[in-house]
């Protein structure tokens, strides 16, 4: 995880950007906190997808090693064609499952195995959650089996600043399975990053949600919303 976040740091400084808004799916959430963890004065706005906060446990620590050590001697079909319709919802259109099955069983096992033993010695993230408070947004697929809606719910708490959208129909991946739901919230959050960016400093107030026209509210996907 510090070797994603760093990569993530170098290349903030190659592009010159000072501070931005960091988003991340599953793993991705998890460098998201890291990063958080190392240089929160750089974030403006965390998107949490589809992840969790929590430290590993030590049977999850196990298992994940064990899984590392399958997919060097077996390669990612086996393991890509038993975890597909836990990745998506059984009625993910079968565009979104093949494409989702393609990027698995492309992945090179190296980097899975090294991103599970990665991922197997995660600290515990949330006292960084109660921490940031720039504005965040917490993102979850109702059917998400992974990281289910529980998970989502103790981030959404802890973070000071931030919304809880559970995107029905979809499950561990909701932005290839309801992208539309998925990218109304992201853009109502970027609203809702800029909005804060322009209050003068020291105004710590929760930043609000944009709100919608009746055009919007009436075009807009069904995904249920809570707000801190």
């Amino acid at each position: 995880m510090a070797a994603f976040a760093q990569d993530i740091e170098d290349l903030l400084d190659s592009l010159h950007v000072e501070r931005c808004v960091l988003g991340g799916l599953s793993m991705g959430g998890q460098i998201v906190m890291e990063y958080c963890a190392r240089h929160p004065g750089r974030v403006r706005g965390v998107l949490l997808a589809d992840t969790f906060a929590a430290p590993e446990t030590p049977e999850g620590r196990k298992a994940r090693n064990a899984m590392a050590d399958r997919l060097l001697r077996e390669g990612m079909r086996g393991y890509a064609d038993e975890v597909l319709y836990k990745m998506v919802a059984p009625h993910a259109p079968p565009a979104v499952a093949e494409h989702v099955h393609r990027m698995m069983t492309a992945t090179d096992p190296r980097g899975a195995a090294a991103a599970l033993r990665g991922r197997a010695e995660r600290p515990d993230y949330r006292p960084v959650l109660s921490r940031l408070t720039v504005p965040a947004l917490v993102v979850v697929g109702a059917e998400d089996a992974y990281t289910p809606v529980r998970d989502a719910r103790v981030m959404h708490d802890l973070l000071p600043d931030s919304e809880l959208v559970v995107v029905d129909g979809a499950a561990h991946m909701p932005n290839l399975e309801r992208p539309e739901a998925f990218d109304a919230a992201l853009a109502d959050f970027l609203d809702r990053c800029d909005a804060s960016a322009a209050r003068p400093a020291g105004d710590e107030r929760p930043s609000p949600p944009r709100r919608l026209t009746p055009e919007e509210t009436a075009a807009r996907p069904t995904a249920a919303v809570e707000e801190t």
